[in-house]
């Protein structure tokens, strides 16, 4: 027997609540990371006096980011005019923001990078789930599999009045 279109929404909604609390919880060890890999790249050994500003940065991205996600998985997928993957993609903001400021020079992109993400100097913006944490890549496809039965699902009922 299926689901109906609200047990179906609420599915999404627990797969969405899922989602965010762990791009949340990823959020402050990713910035940490992002800024000692940059400064070290650029000088061995600049990372560690900027852990503080970093770890303050990522405990920023998972307020500010966190919210936007969540707002955005609350949103009726219907009313959603971008992904989650996007908001991510905002989040290179925080580590840039703590780079930027230890004078870190940008590091060299392809045009296309460039293009895409202007934002991006760092070339730190997350591809998928799994690049801000491994453990994102399952709740990520499943949230995605989630809203896409939704939709369907709704559009198949459209087509039936």
């Amino acid at each position: 027997m299926g689901r109906d279109a609200n047990s179906d929404a609420e599915f999404l909604a627990g797969y969405g609540t899922l989602l965010a609390d762990g791009v949340c919880a990823a959020l402050g060890p990713w910035v940490s990371r992002c800024v000692a890999l940059r400064a070290d790249q650029w000088r061995p050994g600049s990372a560690a006096p900027l852990a503080e500003a970093a770890a303050a940065a990522g405990e920023r991205a998972a307020r500010e980011v966190g919210q936007e996600l969540r707002d955005l998985l609350a949103t009726d997928v219907d009313q959603q005019r971008t992904g989650p993957l996007a908001v991510l993609r905002g989040a290179v903001r925080f580590p840039t923001a703590v780079l930027v400021g230890a004078g870190v020079p940008a590091v060299v992109r392809d045009e296309f990078l460039e293009r895409a993400f202007p934002g991006d100097v760092y070339e730190l913006a997350v591809a998928s789930f799994a690049d801000l944490d491994p453990a994102l890549h399952e709740p990520g496809l499943v949230w995605g599999a989630a809203k896409a039965h939704v939709v369907l699902a709704r559009r198949r009922q459209e087509g039936l009045r």
